[in-house]
């Protein structure tokens, strides 16, 4: 179990209002804005592919979920930072049962026969009738990519004594995305027709370079989300007792 410890940037763990019975009063909003997003970016997100005309690159297709995906860890960098790697865990195995969820529900939605005067079966279709094997690649690789993410941020604190929040930040979000990229794009697309093993390569080291910038670049927003919970939970999380094993649910 996660011993609540303080760092040097963190006040003082305090009961006072702030720690009732063991809950936290932040906790249940932080997941459920970190399942919420990652529902919605997989929904909404991976249904469209935009475009937009770079300087000196012309035009740049996107999967449109690259802009908000990355929000999903930037909230699980938050959840580890603040609550430990064991409330964390638990926030990535309710994600990970959404998306289960999700993809079953999509398939029943889009599998039942539309009445004749329904004319939304094709918009449906197009949306929620995802590929199967994208949809498990997405999954998988959803599942691997936080789990290492809440791992490498963890140990990197206790390695930093809490110091220097921005390189475990980073830090974890290059290694998880990167889990996430390796294992996603080739399990999706590797193979497929109209895609070649070079094509594969350049969009995994491009959307994996794309969300490490959306990390940078929320940075600043992460230490001011940070800061506030730390100091209204009155708890600085070190997981120096955790046990990491991504097969338990208990904290």
């Amino acid at each position: 179990m996660s011993s609540p410890m303080v760092s040097e940037a963190a006040p003082p763990p305090v009961s006072a209002g702030n720690v009732t019975g063991g809950q936290f009063r932040y906790f249940d909003y932080v997941m459920a804005a970190f399942v919420a997003i990652l529902l919605l970016s997989n929904v909404l997100g991976a249904g469209k592919r935009a475009v937009v005309d770079l300087p000196f690159l012309g035009p740049w297709p996107f999967g449109a979920g690259i802009l908000f995906f990355p929000i999903a860890y930037v909230l699980g960098d938050v959840l580890t930072e603040v609550y430990g790697y064991a409330r964390a865990r638990r926030c990535i195995w309710a994600g990970f049962a959404a998306l289960l969820f999700m993809a079953g529900m999509s398939w029943v939605v889009v599998a039942l026969p539309p009445d004749s005067g329904w004319t939304g079966q094709a918009a449906y279709e197009a949306v929620f009738g995802q590929v199967p094997r994208i949809v498990f690649a997405s999954i998988v690789a959803f599942w691997a990519g936080e789990f290492v993410n809440a791992y490498v941020l963890a140990r990197m604190k206790i390695w930093t004594q809490g110091r220097a929040l921005w390189s475990r930040l980073i830090g974890s979000t290059v290694v998880g995305q990167g889990v996430d990229s390796l294992i996603f794009y080739p399990l999706a697309f590797l193979g497929a027709p109209g895609w070649t093993t070079e094509q594969v390569g350049w969009v995994l080291l491009t959307q994996w370079a794309l969300k490490v910038g959306w990390e940078v670049l929320l940075t600043p927003a992460t230490y001011l989300i940070v800061g506030w919970l730390k100091r209204r939970e009155g708890v600085d999380v070190y997981d120096d007792a955790t046990d990491f094993t991504p097969f338990r649910a208990r904290v």
